[in-house]
């Protein structure tokens, strides 16, 4: 029978393997940009990196689920494309928050990555060149759309939704504390510490202080530095701050999500599987809205999503941001848009991409 450090030795030895066949995947890796970059041809292929992970998933054993492999090869992947040529991502800021977890889990480690104050300034670095991609919150499901990136989404005609993911939203709880009697203060966006009341309730913390703090990565820099107080916070905001996790899911409805935006200046290519946004301003007459819908429903093409949003002018007018089922230059897709035009309807397209996961 093999002894713990016979089975040690066992695994140096694969380690050793993996570290040499990885080395040889970066090698061609690096080819693969040159060639890119040569061409002009994005570094980004969300379409590439998704048969990737739908061919392994479909080899592995019970071992590694679908979860494992993805959080493997998402990191292998963002080392990646930094190798090809190096990344500079924009998000909603600040650090710590959960746009920065949802932007480093596709971008990994080793990207550089720009905090910022505003949606709008997301938008508008992109618009300079002064990041490759971008990442906003689009809608939550609890809370719904999120007016400020559909807004741009509109202005900034250059820059295209190149993929999406969901996300688990789990407030988590932090302390340098060692025992909860001795938490005398509880940090706390307003919002993350309404959605936690039961856990605080059950363990007693409902009569800590609590200080309001403008996020959960600020929330997780106060809880650092004090010493007899807790931050409700997301897992990447302790990280950043160095609080240990005492409880990594305190929320009191476990199906929070939010839908988060990649963007970018480029065109996805068709694959098995797409998605396409766009906005709609429709003719202003009785049936407009109807006449549009029916132009997709004659193609056979399913409607994900509708939402409208006010154009910000003297009339009150409105414009329909609209996700449905193809990619933009799918041919049924291409019909349809005539036929709204032909109504007098005007559609901008805002991209098309690989569904994200919606489990």
């Amino acid at each position: 029978m093999q002894n713990i450090n016979d089975l040690r030795e066992e695994i140096d030895k694969i380690d050793d393997d993996i570290l040499k066949k990885l080395n040889e995947r970066m090698s061609f890796v690096k080819k693969i940009g040159e060639l890119k970059q040569t061409s002009g041809t994005s570094i980004y292929r969300p379409e590439r990196e998704r048969a990737i992970l739908n061919r392994l998933e479909s080899l592995s054993s019970n071992i590694l689920n679908k979860s494992a492999i993805e959080a493997i090869y998402l990191e292998i992947f963002a080392v990646s494309r930094n190798l090809e040529m190096p990344e500079k991502v924009a998000y909603l800021g600040p650090e710590g928050t959960y746009t920065h977890q949802a932007a480093e889990s596709r971008f990994g480690a080793m990207s550089a990555y720009l905090p910022l104050a505003s949606i709008e300034a997301v938008f508008t670095k992109l618009k300079h060149k002064e990041a490759k991609y971008g990442v906003v919150p689009i809608e939550n499901n609890t809370e719904g759309a999120v007016g400020a990136t559909l807004d741009c989404l509109g202005r900034f005609e250059n820059i295209k939704v190149v993929a999406e993911l969901y996300m688990d939203i789990h407030h988590s709880f932090a302390s340098v504390c060692e025992n909860l009697k001795d938490i005398k203060k509880i940090y706390s966006h307003p919002q993350g510490y309404n959605q936690c009341r039961k856990f605080l309730d059950d363990h007693l913390l409902l009569n800590a202080e609590f200080i309001p703090t403008k996020s959960t990565a600020e929330a997780a820099k106060f809880a650092s530095e004090d010493q007899n107080s807790a931050a409700i916070c997301s897992k990447i905001a302790a990280k950043l701050y160095n609080v240990p996790i005492l409880f990594e899911t305190i929320e009191d409805n476990m199906a929070n999500r939010t839908r988060f935006f990649i963007l970018s200046d480029f065109k996805n290519e068709r694959s098995t599987k797409n998605k396409t946004s766009i906005l709609a301003k429709t003719d202003h007459r009785p049936g407009g809205l109807a006449d549009l819908l029916t132009a997709f429903r004659d193609e056979g093409i399913n409607l994900t999503r509708l939402e409208s949003r006010p154009i910000k002018e003297r009339e009150f007018k409105t414009v329909f941001y609209i996700d449905f089922e193809g990619h933009i230059d799918d041919e049924n897709v291409q019909r349809a848009i005539d036929k709204a035009n032909s109504f007098g309807d005007e559609i901008v397209w805002l991209g098309s991409y690989i569904p994200g996961d919606q489990r």
